[in-house]
């Protein structure tokens, strides 16, 4: 058990470590957000544009996944019920994005170099995602309730209707599906000023 405990040490003292490693963001207003980080706005337009899925979903998405947290993981699951161990998946990032999955984004995007911790690479995941979810599920666009139910469950588990087993889920994917509209709002009242926002590029 002594042998046991030395082992296990190191871990738990990592994962600690990595649960006050960052400041998850609270975002009432997207806006605020938007104007703050003038890159991310751009970016998430291009993947609208590219896609096709709005703004407000991609951003209520990635804020239920990792609360715009580049290095976001699932939470460890617990030996013993007590000593923090192994991550239930590879999720990681700001779109949470499974290994897997992320290399698929890769082979079809040809997106070879992206990054789950780059924001810009993780919008035009979601984005592409999203619009395999209308080809694959027949899932509108703009519907961010089933959107998120086929990005939690994958396009096969969506079109088995496996959330049916999962109350928890679907009222996740409602919160979302809140947060989106909100987020529509704000977006149609401030997305003219936030147009005029420029990048500054430093060399």
């Amino acid at each position: 058990m002594k042998n046991l405990t030395l082992l296990l040490l190191p871990l738990f003292l990592s994962s600690c470590l990595s649960l006050f490693s960052y400041d998850a963001i609270t975002v009432n207003n997207i806006c605020t957000l938007m104007d703050e980080e003038v890159s991310w706005y751009k970016s998430v337009k291009a993947s609208e544009k590219k896609y096709g899925i709005p703004m407000y979903v991609q951003l209520a998405i990635i804020y239920q996944e990792s609360h715009f947290e580049s290095d976001a993981k699932p939470p460890r699951t617990k030996l013993f019920s007590i000593i923090p161990w192994f991550r239930p998946t590879t999720a990681h990032g700001f779109a949470q994005a499974t290994d897997g999955t992320w290399e698929l984004y890769q082979l079809k995007t040809g997106n070879i170099d992206g990054s789950r911790e780059d924001f810009k690479d993780s919008v035009d995941f979601i984005g592409w995602y999203g619009n395999r979810s209308k080809k694959l599920s027949n899932i509108n666009k703009n519907d961010a309730y089933n959107q998120y139910l086929a990005y939690h469950e994958g396009h096969r588990g969506f079109n088995r209707k496996t959330y049916h087993n999962k109350p928890w889920l679907k009222k996740v994917a409602k919160k979302v599906a809140v947060n989106a509209k909100n987020y529509q709002q704000q977006l149609n009242r401030c997305a003219s000023r936030l147009d005029k926002n420029s990048v500054w590029s430093f060399f």
